[in-house]
């Protein structure tokens, strides 16, 4: 590939690589630009450099990897092509993808592009920016768009390969117990007393298993312009075959931490303003589930023992300034401050 300027690039926020490189690539991919060249950095993702980007008649959405060293596994941008595409005309919305670029020599990391969903983003899990009686029609939405997903067969889409079914919980503890103890940074008690707690309290495997999103939450979602539909589920990184309590926990985090803890919704008045109770939120995922459900305290602090994991592994990117967000190194108290509510939740 050439290093010749094909373009000038219309450039917002932190970019991680070189913008002529890929102007070279894509005037190669996609076509000439005609002069339509521009590059937003998405802000509010801690993992996967996200940025918006017109060029020509197209309107994309480029993802990659960070630069630098990750921990092996982490920030899979494959996996989630791949299940972006298997996705592709089922019941759950997701964004169409156009390629997939694994050469690292291009942007510094392995990259792909799928296209623009136009719609709303909710950041804040309290939805402050709609009035209260939007509030709850939004939230129950991403618990049918949820349902959706645990409805699916992997096998009929083509994932019967993307994980392994059975001992999910068994598995995913030592996973994550693993990641921990990568980490460079200082021992943590509470996550070690929470890790341990949940190796003496693993659940028997019931044999359920499904797509599971992994890092499912109303940030994750684009919402219509106007109406409480899902239009598109973002950020599969962590995406595999799963048990769907793990992301439903995952989900409900936001009834067990306070606002200043990522957005929590613990201690508001959720009938004041307009938001669904933890219950009703479950009871809504149950009915188009199709199948009755149990969401026990090992769940709800499993979710918040993987979060806690990734709170420090965003500290540890933010420590070697490779982290996306160069905010990022704020969000460190958090990984303990998690591991703190969900040993509350074990011993309540």
């Amino acid at each position: 590939m050439g290093h010749k300027r094909v373009t000038t690039a219309v450039l917002e926020g932190y970019i991680d690589f070189d913008t002529d490189r890929l102007a070279v690539y894509l005037d190669e991919t996609l076509g000439t630009a005609g002069g339509n060249y521009s590059l937003k950095r998405i802000g509010g993702g801690q993992s996967n450099p996200t940025y918006n980007l017109d060029w020509g008649t197209h309107r994309l959405v480029l993802r990659k990897k960070p630069n630098g060293v990750i921990l092996r596994g982490a920030h899979a941008v494959e996996r989630e092509y791949r299940v972006l595409s298997a996705l592709s005309g089922s019941d759950v919305p997701v964004p169409e993808t156009v390629l997939l670029e694994e050469d690292q020599d291009v942007l510094g990391a392995p990259f792909y592009l799928m296209k623009y969903v136009e719609g709303r983003v909710f950041d804040d899990p309290s939805l402050r920016d709609l009035e209260p009686n939007e509030r709850e029609a939004i939230w129950l939405a991403a618990a049918k768009t949820l349902a959706d997903i645990h409805r699916i067969d992997p096998a009929e889409i083509g994932l019967s390969d993307f994980g392994r079914p059975g001992n999910y919980y068994e598995r995913q503890v030592v996973l994550w117990g693993k990641q921990y103890a990568a980490s460079p940074s200082g021992p943590i008690k509470s996550i070690e007393t929470l890790r341990d707690w949940l190796t003496q309290h693993m659940p028997l495997d019931d044999g359920v298993s499904a797509i599971c999103h992994g890092d499912f939450r109303l940030g994750n979602l684009i919402f219509h312009p106007t109406r409480p539909r899902v239009v598109a589920v973002l950020d599969w990184e962590l995406s595999t075959i799963g048990h769907p309590m793990a992301d439903l926990g995952f989900v409900c985090m936001a009834w067990h931490t306070s606002p200043n803890e990522y957005g929590g919704l613990l201690g508001l008045d959720h009938a004041a303003l307009g938001l669904p109770t933890e219950a009703l939120f479950l009871d809504h995922y149950e009915t188009h589930l199709g199948r009755p459900i149990s969401l026990t305290p090992f769940h709800r602090a499993f979710a918040l023992f993987r979060f806690a994991v990734i709170f420090v592994g965003i500290a540890d990117r933010a420590n070697a300034g490779t982290a996306s967000d160069p905010n990022a190194g704020a969000l460190a108290p958090l990984a303990e401050r998690f591991a703190i509510r969900a040993l509350e939740i074990c011993h309540a």
